[in-house]
C-alpha cells in the first residue's frame, strides 16, 4: 500500500476513535464509528486477495448495520426524551436497540458470526486492529451507556459469548480464527460486568489488549498463520517462542502472570453483588478456551519438528528482536502485583 494513503488511514483511524470516545452527542459518536469504518476497510483489502475483499464486505455490512441500529437507538430515544445526550439514554426501547447494536459492532454472540471471517480473511497486523484498537469506541459507548443497561440481557449475553467463544475455538487450526474466538470469550467477561463496575470492564480490555498485541505482533514477526507451520517455528526465533509460550498462559488467565489480573478483579465483584453461581459459571466456561490456549502452547514450546507436518524446519535467525515486542511481553507477564493497587482504584 502507497505510504501517503496507509498515513491518511491510519490518520482517519485516530481521529474517527478520538471523535467518538470525547463526544457527548450521539450525532457526534456515530461520526465517529463512521469514519473509523471507512478508514479500515482498505487496510482489510489491502492485499488484493479474494478472500481479503470478501472479509472487507463482510466487515463494511455488518458495520453499517450497526451504525444504523446505534442511529435509528438515539433518534428513538431523542423523540421520547427530547435528549440527544449519550448519557441520558433512558428510554427502555432505545437501550435494548443500542445493546443489540454495540453488540454486533464488538461481536458479542448472538452477533458474533462476522468476526472469526473478517480476521482470516485479512493480515495480522489488520487482524491485531480489528481486535483491539476498533472495539475501543463502541467499548467508550457501553461504558458511558452502563448506567441503562439491562444487567440481565449483559449477563446472559456474556456467559453465552464465553461458552461460544471456547466452544468454538476447539476444531480450530487457523490461528486467525483461533484468536477470533479468544476475543469473544474475552468479551463475555467484559460483558458480565459491565453494568455493575464498568471500569473493570476498561481494565479488562485494556489488559486483554495489551497481551493480544503481544501474540499478534510476535506472530507476526515469526510470520505463523496456522498450528502446522507454528509447530516448527522454534528453530527460526527460540527466545521469541519461549516469550510467547508465557504470554499465551498469561492470555488464558493462568496465574501468577498478567492475564489472571482482572479475572480475579472480576470474579471478586460478582461475588460481592451476590452472583457467585454466574461467576462460578463464566470461569467454568473458560476452561474451554483454556484448552486451545494450552494446545498452542504445547505446539510453540515443541522442541522437535512433528513427523506429521509437511512444512520444513526453519533456519535460525540472528535478527535482533523488536524493542516494542519485548515491552509488551514483559507488561503481558508481570503485572499481576499490581493487583492490589488497581482494585483500590476500580
Amino acid at each position: 500500500m502507497n505510504p501517503q494513503a496507509k498515513l491518511v488511514f491510519v490518520s482517519s483511524l485516530f481521529l474517527g476513535t478520538t471523535i467518538t470516545i470525547s463526544s457527548n452527542h450521539w450525532i457526534m459518536a456515530w461520526t465517529g464509528l463512521e469514519i473509523n469504518t471507512l478508514a479500515v476497510i482498505p487496510l482489510i483489502s489491502k492485499s488484493h486477495h479474494p478472500r481479503a475483499i470478501e472479509a472487507a464486505t463482510k466487515y463494511f455490512l455488518v458495520q453499517a448495520t450497526a451504525s444504523a441500529l446505534l442511529l435509528f437507538s438515539s433518534m428513538t430515544n431523542a423523540w421520547y426524551t427530547g435528549q440527544w445526550d449519550i448519557m441520558q439514554l433512558t428510554h427502555p426501547t432505545s437501550c435494548l436497540i443500542l445493546t443489540a447494536a454495540i453488540a454486533i459492532k464488538l461481536g458479542l454472540v448472538p452477533f458474533h458470526f462476522w468476526f472469526p471471517e473478517v480476521l482470516q480473511g485479512t493480515s495480522l497486523t489488520t487482524s491485531l486492529l480489528l481486535s483491539t484498537a476498533m472495539k475501543l469506541p463502541p467499548m467508550t459507548l457501553l461504558f458511558l451507556t452502563s448506567h441503562s443497561l439491562n444487567p440481565s440481557l449483559m449477563t446472559t449475553m456474556a456467559i453465552l459469548s464465553t461458552a461460544l467463544g471456547g466452544w468454538a475455538g476447539l476444531n480450530q487450526t487457523q490461528i486467525r480464527k483461533i484468536l477470533a474466538f479468544s476475543s469473544i470469550s474475552h468479551l463475555g467477561w467484559m460483558a458480565i460486568i459491565i453494568s455493575y463496575n464498568p471500569k473493570l470492564t476498561l481494565l479488562n480490555f485494556y489488559l486483554y489488549s495489551l497481551i493480544t498485541a503481544t501474540v499478534f505482533l510476535t506472530l507476526n514477526t515469526m510470520k505463523v498463520l496456522k498450528l502446522s507451520t507454528l509447530m516448527t517455528a522454534w528453530a527460526k526465533v527460540p527466545v521469541l517462542s519461549t516469550t510467547l509460550v508465557l504470554t499465551l498462559l498469561s492470555l488464558a488467565g493462568l496465574p501468577p502472570l498478567t492475564g489472571f489480573l482482572h479475572k480475579w478483579l472480576i470474579i471478586q465483584e460478582l461475588t460481592k453483588q451476590d452472583m457467585a453461581l454466574t461467576a462460578m459459571a463464566i470461569s467454568l466456561l473458560s476452561l474451554l478456551s483454556l484448552f486451545f490456549y494450552l494446545r498452542l502452547a504445547y505446539c510453540t514450546a515443541i522442541t522437535l519438528p512433528p513427523h506429521t507436518t509437511n512444512h520444513m524446519k526453519q533456519w535460525h535467525i540472528n535478527k535482533p528482536t523488536n524493542v516494542l515486542i519485548a515491552i509488551l511481553a514483559t507488561l503481558s507477564i508481570t503485572l499481576l502485583p499490581l493487583t492490589p493497587m488497581l482494585s483500590i482504584i476500580v
